[in-house]
């Protein structure tokens, strides 16, 4: 198979974070002479241009796509049913992988060598790539398909928080034992996946991690590409964790504004100054929580906050509490991100934000230690 230039792998020269999908030989050495199936999105990039179109030039054969949510260009609603397609321009068919399907299936793969992920993570339980990456790599064991997994940085890869995941809350925003903020990337996660047996009896996946070059766990990584159209930017990024909770709530997280993850708001005045009204937007919130309301609230674009911080989410509850506003109207949903229903049971209870961590400390001191064997980054 005659090799086409392409300039654009140049940048795997460049100094800090050298995503898998950037490192040329080694991609190109696991996919040459294969026919081959992509897991991508819009974060699937090659310096300025989609890995897709990379390899395509590279004469890598390209069987077809699968999309997760938010679809192969990112411009699905979140949690919006994707159906299969095509992408005309480049004349491959789009299999969805979220909807009835989670998973593919022996017909998606019978003329597939090969099936690569690359999706760029943001380090959370309930972020539902690293679900989607778990039935991914069940269809790759049942069918004996490899899997190359081209890693990613984790921009939150220096958090590790939260209660583990009880397995009665287990579901699509949690599957695994591990603490909401997890501190790894995904190439490493599905090492533990598969090392820790967490497919099922007796399944192993034929997995390939190209690793994230010029990486440690202290690294600092801004994601060049919004990593799905309600995180569009860096500090949304890091307010994920925390704000994510308010979706169990009657308060808006901005999703339907301009600053989704970034701003929250009620109905009440008492609230704050922060004013904003939720309105459908294509792609980031077709049917906003409180559309239409004017609401009240925070403005959090500038706030340092960082990591898992649940005094926000207690403060707020204490202040509906006060005011005798509505707040928890979804508690089976908070108790499902959480991986658990005690810490609804504990705020509730009015236990404060350091008796709530201090109960998971051992649940993750364990967890650490499980994970080591797993990890491809140095501190």
């Amino acid at each position: 198979m005659m090799r086409m230039a392409a300039p654009v792998w140049a940048a795997q020269h460049r100094a800090g974070p050298l995503p898998g999908a950037e490192r040329h030989d080694l991609v190109y050495q696991a996919l040459a002479g294969k026919r081959t199936g992509l897991i991508v999105n819009q974060s699937s990039r090659v310096g300025e241009q989609y890995l897709v179109d990379v390899l395509l030039a590279e004469g890598i054969e390209v069987g077809a796509l699968f999309a997760l949510e938010h679809g192969v260009f990112g411009t699905a609603d979140a949690g919006a049913v994707l159906a299969d397609e095509m992408d005309a321009r480049r004349a491959l068919p789009i299999v969805s992988l979220y909807g009835d399907k989670k998973a593919p299936s022996k017909h998606d793969m019978k003329n597939l060598d090969v099936l690569v992920f690359d999706i760029q993570d943001v380090g959370v339980r309930f972020y539902t790539y690293l679900s989607s990456l778990h039935y991914v790599m069940q269809s790759c064991a049942r069918y004996h398909i490899p899997l190359v997994v081209l890693d990613r940085p984790n921009p939150n890869i220096a958090y590790i928080d939260g209660p583990i995941l009880e397995p009665s809350f287990q579901s699509f925003v949690g599957m695994h034992p591990i603490p909401v903020l997890h501190g790894m990337t995904l190439g490493e996660l599905a090492r533990m996946i598969n090392g820790e047996g967490w497919l099922g009896k007796a399944m192993h996946c034929d997995l390939t991690v190209i690793p994230v070059a010029q990486y440690t766990r202290s690294t600092t990584y801004e994601v060049p590409v919004a990593p799905s159209p309600n995180l569009p930017n860096a500090q949304s990024i890091r307010l994920y964790p925390s704000l994510a909770l308010f979706e169990a709530t009657a308060i808006s997280v901005g999703r339907g504004t301009d600053l989704p993850f970034q701003v929250l708001g009620g109905a009440q005045k008492a609230y704050g100054n922060m004013i904003f009204t939720p309105h459908p937007i294509p792609g980031a919130s077709l049917h906003p929580k409180l559309e239409g309301k004017t609401l009240y609230g925070q403005d959090l674009r500038q706030a340092q906050i960082e990591g898992l911080r649940i005094e926000i989410f207690i403060d707020w509850y204490t202040r509906a509490k006060a005011l005798e506003a509505p707040f928890l109207d979804r508690p089976g949903w908070l108790d499902k991100l959480m991986g658990t229903d005690r810490f609804r049971k504990q705020v509730q209870a009015g236990k404060t934000a350091e008796e709530i961590r201090a109960s998971w400390q051992k649940g993750l001191d364990r967890f650490k230690k499980r994970r080591a064997p797993y990890l491809l980054y140095t501190d």
